[in-house]
């Protein structure tokens, strides 16, 4: 049995068609909190949000690192012992978050990363741009770092105790390598294990576009290689 406090932080920037979704289907008895990170969204995102019960935290400056920083704060005031990282697109099945969280809570990992491509997704899941770009930098990383990865998937557990040592930085892009490498050179222990993907509900604004994709894929390099030297 899963015994530890676990909150959810949720990034969201216009996603009302897929944030009751998600919310929904994280399993209650799981987690303590759920955090929904409104990041300047101009939908009803927040209200939905909150109708189904989660706790709306506004952060107005968009960006990704910027809203799960707004997420960790918030949690400050009454830190968990785990806090799970999930996308509000509903691409990930958040029913799986019972598996994401009990290496931690076996005491065998300090971050577990959910990886969509060490199993097959649902056809055509994830752009084969997206797909190139994620073996491409974690094959960098581990070559960098000495880890064995497949993924930088967003979909994610950590330790209260090792985020908060980790000092994260990034504001926008970049958010989920910086915690990676950050970790790996502190030496925490990193697990990844299979996890379901779907298409998601809604444009992605990064992979949805060229000038996203490039921008994200900058700033990974840029989190790569800044912080191995």
């Amino acid at each position: 049995m899963i015994k530890a406090k676990i909150a959810v932080i949720i990034p969201a920037l216009n996603e009302e068609k897929s944030i009751e979704l998600v919310v929904r289907d994280i399993p209650k008895n799981l987690v303590s909190e759920i955090v929904v990170v409104d990041n300047g969204s101009t939908d009803s995102t927040a209200i939905k949000a909150r109708t189904i019960g989660a706790k709306v935290v506004e952060e107005p400056r968009q960006g990704y690192g910027r809203a799960c920083k707004a997420g960790i704060r918030y949690l400050e005031t009454a830190p968990p012992s785990i806090v799970v990282f999930l996308d509000a697109d509903y691409s990930d099945y958040p029913a799986d978050m019972r598996h994401l969280v009990q290496p931690i809570i076996d005491d065998n990992a300090d971050l577990v990363l959910g990886s969509r491509l060490k199993q097959k997704a649902d056809d055509d899941s994830l752009e084969l741009h997206v797909t190139a770009a994620n073996r491409f930098f974690s094959k960098l990383i581990n070559l960098l770092y000495g880890i064995n990865l497949t993924d930088l998937g967003p979909f994610r557990a950590i330790r209260w105790d090792v985020l908060t040592q980790l000092n994260m930085c990034t504001e926008t892009y970049g958010w989920s390598s910086e915690m990676i490498v950050k970790a790996a050179k502190k030496k925490f222990n990193i697990v990844e294990i299979p996890m379901k993907y779907r298409r998601r509900i809604g444009k992605s604004k990064i992979s949805g576009s060229f000038r996203g994709s490039l921008k994200a894929a900058l700033h990974i390099l840029y989190n790569i290689i800044k912080y191995r030297f």
